[in-house]
């Protein structure tokens, strides 16, 4: 990012702006933000001295993302910072095809259609891909440490436009190894205390848990359920663990 010059865009402020688009809330990503401002840092970039910026966070409604993407292009940012699901980059990437826009996802940003290819993305889109959700790995974890599981289940978010890419995964997975899964599509924090009640009744033996910032944004509340049904269960980042979920 910092090889970009950034005042490539007109700006009505007098300092370059990045616009800063996330799908979760701001409460519990605090670190997230720490080590944004850090990167800034590395590349010379202070906010408030040499660069602001402009946060706008979805607060985890996918259905805000287009909005907030268009406002950003209003306000003719120099790059679009898409950080949280592959979502958050297409709707800046829908908005516009001349800011430059750099992302941080946990899928596939190939299949996704944000880039053309890993070495050559071509287009105004480039970042990082963490390829965090590895599900049909993630669910072989989850045998190894259950062997005895007869029934595993997957919790999803339904409003995530890309969830369904990675329940296929899990689905395949579970096909070819032969395991039974149960599929739980949430998509509030009262769905999830509903989707851990069918959990007991339906004796399942252990879980896994979608990647998306809805679920990291309540990953205390999910934590706490697993604990109370003794539930194995397999994660994806780091702040999972930090939270207690290991």
């Amino acid at each position: 990012m910092a090889a970009w010059p950034l005042y490539a865009y007109g700006q009505q402020s007098a300092l370059p702006t990045i616009g800063f688009l996330n799908a979760g809330t701001r409460t519990g990503r605090e670190h997230f933000v720490g080590a944004f401002h850090e990167g800034l840092k590395e590349g010379s970039f202070i906010e408030g001295r040499n660069v602001t910026v402009e946060y706008r966070w979805a607060d985890d409604r996918y259905d805000r993302l287009s909005a907030l993407a268009d406002e950003l292009v209003r306000l003719k940012v120099s790059v679009i910072v898409a950080l949280g699901s592959d979502a958050v980059a297409l709707a800046a990437k829908t908005a516009t095809s001349a800011i430059p826009i750099v992302f941080g996802n946990s899928g596939d940003p190939v299949g996704a259609g944000l880039v053309a290819s890993h070495s050559r993305p071509g287009g105004n889109a480039t970042g990082v891909s963490f390829t965090t959700t590895l599900a049909a790995k993630r669910l072989e974890l989850l045998r190894e440490l259950v062997p005895a599981a007869r029934t595993v289940a997957v919790l999803t978010n339904q409003l995530n436009p890309l969830a369904a890419a990675e329940t296929k995964e899990v689905i395949a997975a579970a096909n070819s190894l032969g395991q039974r899964l149960q599929v739980l599509a949430v998509a509030t924090e009262a769905d999830i205390a509903a989707a851990f009640g069918d959990l007991a009744n339906h004796q399942v033996d252990g879980l896994l848990v979608n990647t998306d910032p809805f679920f990291l944004g309540h990953r205390t509340q999910i934590i706490g359920f697993e604990s109370r049904h003794k539930l194995p269960t397999v994660h994806t980042i780091r702040e999972w663990a930090m939270a207690g979920g290991l």
